[in-house]
């Protein structure tokens, strides 16, 4: 690493860890995280009780993630809905705001690579939403130690630390569209709104939109139902939101065996048990590259437009 992209590693760190936005949105995901986990932790102890099951063998750890009561989101949900948030407010002013305060001309005034400034600003920030997102998951796993207990197994927090890495690159996504509008906006209102715009879209307006242009009517022969399934699947792939929903289920529910259709031919001679960790995360590679391509594919079009951008001008 460059001497001069360290520097400014540490610095944007250090901006972010003091910043009083970094930090009210961190306390916003992990109370409301903690609200949920809560709530999984209720109702565990009033249904464990009743099942036929040990203790120790119903992914205890696991359901602390997903379980609900239904008054409360799940600690899944929480963290798909609130992590664009975090990705958005961490950039979406990361170019512009510099290039306002008149900051952007003095810093590249010095012997400091174009480059490095848009490297570090990425990588801090994806550096501290990896660390809070890890950091979050440990606390969560020591709650349910000291609730329950009973130690995770080692394929529990395998599946939980993937999926804390898997929450990470998807704040990546929204973290690099933040940055790209940051470049081509002058303004941090325009920025936010259009990356706001965008998450909203894929939330809420684009599975109406995939639901009336691939509607599944389960009409016709099997091969007519399985292609519209497989039209509906891939139109909604294209979201980021989708492909971390089916990432963040398949390794939180082991017993989840496919994303798709499941016809009797497949089920024959299938042990139903949940899926070990390797074969699940063979499933949900798809899904990772997918939003590890997105990431990349942003970023390089923010650095592209900075690389080719005039700063002189306000």
């Amino acid at each position: 690493m460059r001497r001069s992209l360290s520097v400014l590693f540490r610095k944007e760190v250090a901006d972010h860890l003091h910043s009083w936005r970094f930090n009210i949105l961190i306390a916003l995901i992990a109370l409301t995280t903690l609200a949920s986990l809560y709530t999984a932790a209720q109702t565990i102890r009033s249904v464990v009780p009743q099942a036929d099951q040990p203790l120790g063998d119903i992914g205890l750890f696991l359901k602390l993630f997903t379980t609900t009561d239904g008054k409360l989101p799940s600690f899944v949900a929480f963290v798909g809905f609130l992590a664009p948030l975090l990705g958005l407010g961490m950039a979406f002013d990361a170019i512009s705001s510099e290039r306002n305060k008149g900051t952007l001309v003095r810093l590249l005034s010095q012997p400091i690579y174009r480059d490095d400034v848009i490297l570090a600003k990425w990588f801090a920030a994806l550096a501290v939403v990896g660390v809070f997102f890890l950091a979050l998951g440990f606390i969560v796993m020591g709650l349910g130690l000291f609730v329950f207990g009973i130690p995770p197994t080692a394929e529990e927090v395998l599946r939980i630390v993937f999926f804390l890495l898997v929450t990470a690159v998807y704040v990546a996504v929204w973290q690099s569209l933040a940055i790209l509008f940051s470049i081509r906006f002058r303004q941090a209102a325009t920025s936010v709104l259009a990356g706001l715009s965008v998450w909203l879209f894929f939330s809420l307006f684009y599975p109406m939109i995939v639901n009336l242009i691939a509607p599944i009517t389960g009409r016709g022969t099997v091969d007519d139902v399985l292609r519209e399934i497989g039209r509906h699947q891939f139109l909604s792939r294209l979201s980021p939101v989708t492909l971390y929903e089916e990432a963040t289920t398949i390794l939180l529910s082991p017993d989840v065996r496919a994303l798709g259709p499941f016809t009797l031919e497949q089920a024959i001679g299938a042990i139903p048990t949940p899926l070990p960790f390797d074969q699940s995360l063979l499933l949900i590679w798809p899904q990772i590259a997918g939003l590890v391509a997105m990431s990349v594919v942003l970023f390089g079009l923010s650095f592209v437009l900075f690389m080719r951008q005039d700063i002189r001008g306000r």
